[in-house]
């Protein structure tokens, strides 16, 4: 049965001019949640010698030099020439000859005034850039050779000799964590954040209970204490750069530090550092499985990641003083923290065969990893313990333990592989379960289930609901469906947003009921603060998954379901209380960091000999970025380069500059579509767009003719009345035309708003902020109309989507009547089928609300009444899909939705309250 709507005196007399605040997100930062620090390694400020300074004692800022000072702009001569440098090596990475080309021309310029500039080629440029003293940790090489026994005649990889290029992960850590752009974004210090109610919530690496135990460890000396615990966090992963001149791979290894926040590591910046490339030793097919070759190949990539190590394990037991990114000196004491890994490259850490689970409280048997009835614990001194007592043969075939790979880790204090593996949300969840297993098996089931014509005609039509769904922010269109060879893992993440309504109807209810359940813990496990309450939801949704996927056994698409990437779901509660929320330690951060460390620079390279180049190229961008960081911090990268010559010649060049950053900093906030926006937390917002549309009347009604909304200059009127006597207890359709108020001002139509809301679990800005634009308008891309949908509050009482009606935005508008601004927008209602979610999926359904006579009801509402954009997936029914739909009619086509909850993580978390 469809719910009738709620009278229109409740939702008239709440969607009105109000603020909307949206449930608390909270980071680790907030004043609504309270900390316990860590007594003894509390991360104490302290001067250069390590003597601790007294509380609330402030950093030394270093002093500010005039930008007229040559000096300050050091190795540059001013802003024009760093511009230059920046510009040309960083954004557009052109090429020497190009760089030689705008110096001539440059030269050119300035010539007839008799000036001069300051390189004459581009090798002088770039030896400029390599005197930057910002992030100038050079690249070492280090040789390793195999040193085994050799046959008569060795392969070519026996004799080969390796190159392991790494630099100091000592000062390459030291360098991030001065950093100024992590001020406000590093923890000093173990901690447990505690929510109002009292529950443990998990966020930062270093709000988990592994920070906590090591801090606990080195505190037993009281050498340490007043330290501060700094971990390094490590990945690696091989990526392909071409497979067309000779499958040339390269295999990075990457390191930030424990003590910044998750949204910092995520971000594209500094957090995340390449700090070695491991050989790969290559052979022919004939020697590639021979046991002597795989076992050097793991003995040398252990061998490699212990000498990347090695560096840091003198401040291991010792603390040494260090500069932060807030301006303070403290002492530090270093660690080997989480490492971030997928599962074959999980599989070489561990030191484990192939198929069994490298955590460490579990070696379950790979035909059953789900069965934790008889497991025993997996750990450095287990291991150690076991390799001196059982055959090889008894830890190969009963335990899964390789003896002829010693970890890394064993040779470093307080360091156990099997304990600080990393979930990985990317290849374990979204890339692993859900797109090589759940879809696989989807179409896997169709096929064999159907005769082949029917079958292909469902996938065919599987594929045209996907291409079908609407429009929404940040939501990538598949044209063709899911039909295309190459997957990314971006491809997955947007798959997983539209795949479970384009099923429903054409497979099993459990098979949509495992779909949705996994999806459930996907998105608890992707948030960015996690509480006790996320864990035993997600272990509910786990346990759902895993009764449910066994259709996939019943219909005889799958033998068992024992899979280690599936398996890796039981311990992730246990990984979120050791290391806090997942989204920080994803492989998908290692992966985003090939592009800039690996795939760039090896285009920039002339392919012979390239990885000496590519380090180059890595040093000297890093360098670049340092600085432009140190200048920035200053506000010397304000506006243009002609803005900022321009504003240092003014007399009081302190007053122009902080007026002339706020006004750069509104004009970037107003003019962004979509994502991360400067600013700290605060409530939700929403605003039109700077411009109002050009084409539109300015009098309202001639604005309904053009439009074709005859009914708007009453729907105006009474909103106006509405606004103006908000405790009139008649309701509003009731108050006759002639008692409405009478406007003659003038109307501004515009073709999107801007919704601003705070969303951590997403990628966003400094204070968490994150920015949509909701669009209505006739022309989209040249693709037809997009009239997109919003939440509306009507209820501030009531939980999630409880208290939220969706509407489509019609027309976004706005007047001034008796001086008075109203921002407003003409919207469909689409009112709640049920008075739950729908059991199969988990998301809500609406249908659009109709009047008596069966047309879809208008209304005109406040703008400050939407909270911010919602996705709507149709509801395909039964019957496959005309050829010729297209996604801009399908709000129009359609009779009832999901409301889609999986759109993004911030409305993941805002309809599930």
């Amino acid at each position: 049965m469809v719910c009738k709507s709620r009278s229109g005196l409740t939702r008239h007399s709440l969607a009105k001019h109000r603020p909307i605040t949206p449930p608390p997100r909270a980071s680790n930062d907030d004043p609504d949640f309270t900390y316990q620090r860590h007594p003894l390694l509390s991360g104490r400020p302290c001067d250069q010698q390590g003597n601790f300074l007294p509380g609330n004692a402030p950093p030394q800022p270093p002093p500010l030099p005039h930008p007229d000072n040559p000096e300050a702009w050091a190795p540059f001569e001013d802003r024009l020439t760093f511009d230059f440098a920046h510009y040309h090596f960083v954004q557009a990475q052109s090429s020497a000859t190009e760089i030689n080309k705008a110096l001539d021309m440059w030269a050119a310029a300035v010539w007839k005034y008799g000036g001069d500039i300051p390189w004459s080629t581009a090798r002088d440029m770039y030896s400029c850039i390599d005197k930057i003293r910002e992030n100038a940790v050079p690249w070492k090489t280090y040789h390793l050779k195999y040193t085994g026994p050799r046959p008569p005649s060795p392969p070519w990889w026996m004799t080969e000799t390796y190159e392991l290029h790494f630099r100091d992960s000592r000062q390459l850590l030291k360098e991030q964590l001065a950093n100024s752009h992590f001020e406000g974004k590093m923890n000093f210090s173990a901690y447990r954040q505690f929510n109002k109610d009292g529950k443990r919530v998990y966020s930062n690496v270093m709000s988990g209970d592994w920070a906590w135990m090591q801090s606990d460890k080195i505190s037993k000396d009281p050498s340490t204490h007043g330290s501060m615990f700094v971990a390094l966090v490590a990945g690696s992963d091989k990526t392909t750069v071409s497979v067309a001149t000779g499958h040339q791979e390269y295999h990075p290894w990457y390191m930030s530090p424990s003590n910044i926040t998750n949204a910092a590591r995520r971000a594209h910046g500094p957090g995340v550092l390449p700090g070695g490339f491991i050989p790969i030793p290559k052979t022919s097919k004939k020697h590639r499985k021979t046991i002597e070759y795989q076992r050097f190949s793991r003995q040398l990539y252990h061998a490699c990641l212990t000498l990347m190590y090695e560096p840091l394990r003198s401040g291991m037991e010792r603390p040494e003083v260090l500069l932060c990114a807030d301006g303070h000196y403290r002492k530090a004491v270093y660690g080997i923290g989480p490492y971030i890994a997928d599962y074959p490259e999980q599989v070489w850490l561990s030191g484990i065969v192939s198929g069994w689970c490298p955590k460490g409280r579990c070696d379950a048997q790979p035909d059953n990893l789900d069965n934790t009835t008889h497991v025993h614990l997996r750990s450095r001194s287990i291991r150690e313990f076991m390799v001196t007592v059982f055959d090889p043969g008894i830890l190969w075939d009963d335990y899964g333990v390789r003896v002829d790979v010693v970890p890394f880790t064993h040779h470093f204090p307080r360091a156990d592989i099997h304990e600080i593996m990393a979930p990985d949300l990317l290849h374990q969840l979204i890339k692993g379960t859900f797109k090589d297993h759940l879809v696989t098996w989807i179409n896997e089931y169709i096929m064999a289930t159907y005769p082949t014509p029917k079958a292909l005609a469902i996938i065919q039509d599987i594929d045209r609901r996907i291409s079908a769904v609407p429009a929404f922010p940040g939501l990538r269109r598949f044209p063709d469906g899911r039909d295309f060879n190459q997957w990314t893992g971006d491809d997955s993440k947007a798959l997983m947003k539209v795949y479970i309504a384009a099923i429903v109807g054409y497979v099993p209810s459990d098979m949509v009921k495992a779909l949705s359940a996994f999806m459930e813990c996907c998105y608890i496990a992707r948030k960015n603060l996690l509480t006790t309450d996320d864990l035993a939801t997600f272990e509910l949704h786990r346990s759902r998954f895993h009764m449910y996927r066994q259709i996939f056994v019943t219909t005889g698409v799958r033998d068992d379901t024992s899979l280690p990437r599936q398996h890796s779901l039981q311990h992730y509660p246990r990984s979120i209380r050791l290391f806090g929320s997942p989204n920080g330690l994803c492989s998908s951060i290692t992966e985003s960091k090939h592009i800039k460390a690996v795939k760039e620079p090896w285009r920039r390279s002339n392919r012979f000999n390239a990885l000496r180049q590519m380090l180059q190229i890595i040093s000297r961008g890093e360098k670049l970025q340092g600085l432009w960081a140190k200048l920035k911090k200053r506000g010397w990268m304000i506006g243009s380069t002609l803005f900022f010559t321009q504003m240092v010649q003014e007399e009081d060049f302190l007053d122009a500059m902080t007026v002339a950053m706020e006004e750069v900093e509104e004009m970037t906030d107003e003019n962004i579509d979509l994502g991360p926006v400067s600013g700290s937390k605060a409530t939700s917002s929403i605003k039109l767009a700077a411009t109002r549309a050009r084409s539109y009347p300015r009098r309202l009604q001639k604005l309904a003719q053009h439009v074709q909304q005859p009914l708007l200059p009453e729907l105006v009127q009474r909103f106006l009345y509405d606004q103006l006597n908000p405790q009139s207890e008649v309701p509003l359709h009731r108050i006759p035309v002639e008692q409405l108020p009478v406007l003659s001002g003038k109307f501004s139509v515009y073709h999107s708003a801007v919704a601003r809301f705070y969303a951590p679990s997403d990628l966003c800005g400094a204070g968490g902020m994150y920015s949509e634009r909701i669009w209505s308008t006739p022309q989209w891309r040249c693709d037809g109309a997009r009239r997109d949908t919003a939440l509306v509050v009507l209820d501030d009482d009531k939980p999630g989507l409880q208290g939220m009606w969706v509407a489509r935005v019609l027309l976004l508008f706005s007047f001034y009547f008796r001086e008075e601004h109203y921002p407003c927008a003409l919207v469909n209602w689409f009112e709640p089928y049920g008075d739950e979610p729908d059991d199969e999926t988990g998301m809500w359904r609406v249908v659009p609300e109709k009047d008596e006579r069966g047309r879809r009801t208008i209304e005109v509402i406040h703008l400050d009444a939407i909270a911010r954009g919602v996705h709507l997936l149709p509801s395909y029914g039964a019957s496959p899909l005309p050829e010729n739909i297209h996604y801009s009619s399908s709000l129009d086509a359609f009779q009832s939705f999901f409301v889609n909850k999986f759109a993004d993580h911030h409305l993941f978390e805002f309809i599930s309250v």
